[in-house]
């Protein structure tokens, strides 16, 4: 059975449409078994999109498309301004919590100009996520499209390594 796993609501600011109870009532017309949400840098909408999955009769896939900053969390510079994009999803309790760390502190403590994580958080809270490489603003996907083969696959084991489960998207 095919299942969305890359979805943006309208508690994806600037980037998202669709609104929860539609799309869960689609979901289930297409008779799909479960559904994601990956909004971008929050976990907003997860309660609702839960409650609203669990009534329709869909297994609900909790997830965060965040924003990763390319060197440090802290850091504030010009550069810091485009970070890469990476999809985490929660396989279960421990992953849901980790999620919830992980968007808080990327609030707290790494937001310039959009919430952001680092590798240093991501290996603090791996346990109970699964990884996927993301858009084409992702690390692997941008260093592919900019030709630097070699620095992508490096990206892709290292995420390999620190979640167990990475997994490339196509779009």
């Amino acid at each position: 059975m095919f299942t969305h796993l890359h979805n943006h609501t309208e508690y994806s600011l600037l980037d998202g449409l669709s609104r929860i109870g539609p799309m869960v009532q689609r979901a289930r017309e297409l008779g799909m078994e479960a559904l994601a949400i990956t909004d971008h840098g929050g976990l907003y909408g997860a309660i609702e999109f839960y409650t609203e999955c669990k009534e329709a009769g869909i297994k609900p896939i909790i997830g965060l498309e965040t924003y990763l900053a390319p060197e440090s969390r802290h850091s504030r510079t010009p550069a810091d301004k485009s970070p890469y994009h990476l999809l985490l999803l929660a396989r279960n309790m421990e992953g849901y919590r980790n999620l919830l760390q992980l968007s808080s502190k990327a609030h707290l403590q790494g937001f310039y100009y959009k919430p952001r994580v680092d590798r240093e958080l991501l290996r603090e809270h791996c346990g109970g996520l699964i990884a996927l490489s993301g858009c084409p603003t992702a690390e692997v996907p941008r260093l592919l499209l900019e030709g630097r083969t070699q620095e992508a696959k490096e990206a892709a084991m290292w995420y390999q390594d620190i979640f167990g489960d990475f997994f490339l998207e196509l779009q």
